[in-house]
């Protein structure tokens, strides 16, 4: 019996990661043992931006949403405590997205608010 060498499935695998390599400079990009190393860091930054950009507009929503109540006379906090207390539950990327297209409804949200915090 003959004995089978594993040649074509090492060309796959090579060709694979060549192929995620397409576009990278120099000898990353043709290179199997530098394409590989860098596609590994590629992966790894891939992954650690996923989680980032959860933070990111995490971070922008936040922001957004406390313009729009310093606007409305109040600070992030304030703003926040004042919508828990009043029984308001809306997500933070919701309330962006009212501060920035619909400031009126994001008013009304300001003073229900300030009346909880009144009492």
């Amino acid at each position: 019996m003959a004995r089978i060498k594993g040649a074509m499935a090492t060309r796959k695998r090579r060709k694979k990661t060549l192929k995620l390599a397409k576009g990278y400079f120099g000898a990353k990009s043709k290179l199997f043992k530098t394409a590989k190393e860098a596609v590994m860091k590629s992966g790894q930054y891939a992954y650690i931006g996923r989680r980032l950009k959860k933070r990111d507009f995490r971070r922008l929503w936040i922001t957004r949403i406390s313009a729009a109540a310093k606007i409305n006379g109040m600070n992030y906090s304030t703003f926040m405590n004042g919508l828990k207390k009043s029984g308001v539950q809306i997500n933070r990327k919701m309330l962006a997205d009212m501060a920035v297209n619909d400031p009126k409804s994001f008013e009304g949200l300001a003073k229900t608010a300030k009346k909880a915090l009144a009492k």
